[in-house]
């Protein structure tokens, strides 16, 4: 119990920040504070979006951005990584919402944070690497196009209808546009987006957000436009932390939401974490220690009214351009952030919620790497599949059923590949110098087959058929040597057809059997079946001269002498 309790500690203390972290942030303070500033504003007209898409307010975006991006910079695994509420979350907590109301949104945040600490603790953080392209390419893809339908009741000017598909949402929207038009506020939405995607390309270090809802709001404002409906009153403060909103009685029936938003969380920062990494030179991540950061950034986040939070993939990319060395840029965007919502609500409040509208879309529109899918799609027809799949699931169900299907898929996809990569193909037999009789004594009655690539469920039966029909022959020689595995079908596979070749009088010998696969072969009897025949034998030419006494002695076998070597 002392060594468990103690290899718990050290592995906790892992998770904790370190001197490193503090001679990373004295390198070049001044860089990552300009960076930080340079992110909080490309960061404000996003979480104040999410905030409002997310059902629960301005605030609560804004509040998120500053407790879970302040704690996640402090506790997370990456140096570069910016945390708040992001877009894939906002699809997740809509129907959240509509569900359990703002209070079960924050029980289910809480409950994703304990979820995610428990992950990082078992060290889980590394099977992100097993996450294939196709199905991350598909679910950004799916997302941008979700986060681009939640914004047409806004760009359009009508209230939200009711539901809780944002297709049906979106049309239902578009229908009650059509009749009752307010072009101010898609003149607002298209302009802002236009300024964005139009600005990007010219200058790609200017903030155009920001100036964008700047440039709306004060023609709002100044023009007196009553249809450009505003964000509304924003307290001037975060809330005091209070846990008034948690319900012991209803854990459980938020248990599902929960996990579905800490896998979200889990999969949005790591994979955030890992294109940061391949923005840069000589900065890797910890995955576990980034899972305990967003655990804790979103055990915090709900105390103050924040929405879960994940690594953010735009603002990351943002801190990095940026020239962020260190997490103290995501810790100065936090920072400034506070500032703002201590000193500027009154002003933030008269935003239009069409200019939020137009961020996003320009947001949804620049998270869509039309190369990268592209490229994807034009790779194999599996990984286009894969991607597609992902994509329409992401659309039509929830972000974590459509990873799932996605890596399903993806599983299978990838067994059918190796399954074909496995070959049962007849070899010649004999090598040496011989007389012709015993080769016409070997090719009348003797058959090898060597067995190349993996032995396992998905190939196995395949070699039962293509063993079951050999004919004409009295020995079957399986040569094992290049089996690069075995599992428990196969083993039983191999066993059942000695036993079917046994009947048919058709004595099966095998050769090269490496030490690593004899245990599988052996559990299941495959092993000693041969053992008991005689059968079993190190090289083929011992299997070989095996097979010439078998037939001389008219089936009495010789046991070989050597069972260890194994066939070069």
């Amino acid at each position: 119990m002392r060594f468990s309790l103690g290899r718990a500690g050290t592995r906790f203390a892992a998770l904790l920040p370190g001197r490193t972290d503090l001679t990373e942030v004295r390198r070049d303070p001044r860089r990552d504070l300009l960076a930080g500033l340079t992110v909080a504003i490309v960061a404000l007209p996003l979480a104040l979006g999410f905030g409002v898409s997310s059902g629960l307010g301005a605030e609560s975006g804004l509040a998120t951005a500053v407790i879970a991006g302040a704690v996640a910079a402090v506790f997370g695994g990456s140096n570069l990584q910016v945390s708040g509420p992001t877009g894939a979350m906002t699809v997740v907590l809509v129907p959240i919402v509509a569900e359990y109301g703002p209070g079960g949104v924050l029980t289910v945040g809480l409950m994703a944070g304990v979820m995610l600490v428990a992950l990082a603790v078992l060290r889980a953080g590394k099977y992100m690497q097993y996450v294939p392209a196709p199905v991350v390419e598909g679910f950004t893809l799916g997302i941008a196009c979700v986060i681009g339908l939640q914004q047409i009741p806004n760009a359009l000017g009508v209230p939200k209808p009711e539901g809780d598909r944002v297709l049906l949402v979106a049309w239902r929207a578009v229908r009650e546009a059509t009749e009752n038009p307010n072009w101010t506020a898609v003149g607002f939405a298209l302009a802002v987006a236009a300024v964005m995607l139009v600005g990007a390309r010219l200058r790609p270090t200017v903030p155009f957000s920001i100036v964008a809802v700047i440039a709306a709001t004060v023609v709002a404002q100044v023009a007196g436009l009553d249809a450009a409906r505003p964000i509304g009153d924003l307290p001037s403060g975060l809330p005091a932390p209070s846990l008034a909103f948690l319900d012991p009685g209803a854990l459980g029936s938020m248990l599902a939401p929960a996990v579905a938003v800490a896998a979200l969380a889990a999969l949005e920062s790591l994979l955030s974490a890992s294109v940061a990494d391949g923005m840069t030179v000589g900065q890797r991540h910890d995955p576990d220690r980034e899972l305990f950061g967003q655990g804790l950034a979103n055990i915090a986040a709900p105390l103050f009214g924040g929405v879960p939070a994940t690594g953010a993939i735009a603002r990351t990319a943002v801190n990095v351009r940026t020239g962020a060395g260190s997490r103290l840029a995501s810790l100065t965007h936090a920072a400034v952030l506070a500032v703002i919502v201590f000193a500027a609500a009154p002003l933030v409040s008269r935003i239009p919620l069409a200019a939020l509208a137009g961020v996003l879309l320009a947001t949804a529109v620049r998270m869509v790497e039309v190369g990268s899918i592209k490229a994807m799609a034009r790779a194999t027809r599996s990984d286009a599949l894969i991607l597609v799949l992902t994509a329409v699931a992401t659309l039509a169900l929830d972000l974590v059923y459509a990873v799932i299907i996605g890596l399903v898929v993806a599983g299978a996809l990838a067994l059918r590949a190796v399954a074909k990569q496995a070959r049962l193909d007849q070899v010649p037999l004999d090598r040496g110098d011989h007389s012709a009789e015993e080769h016409a004594l070997l090719a009348e009655h003797i058959v090898a087959y060597r067995i190349d690539g993996p032995l396992f469920f998905a190939a196995a039966h395949r070699f039962l058929l293509e063993l079951a029909e050999v004919a004409d022959v009295r020995v079957v020689i399986l040569r094992m040597s290049r089996v690069t595995t075995v599992d428990a079908t196969g083993a039983l596979v191999l066993k059942d057809a000695v036993e079917k070749l046994d009947r048919r009088g058709i004595a099966v010998m095998t050769s090269g059997i490496r030490p690593g696969q004899r245990q599988v072969l052996e559990s299941v009897g495959a092993l000693e079946l041969l053992r008991l025949e005689g059968r079993e034998y190190a090289t083929t030419p011992e299997a070989i001269e095996g097979a010439r006494t078998y037939l001389k002695c008219e089936g009495v076998l010789v046991p070989p002498s050597v069972h260890t070597r194994v066939e070069a």
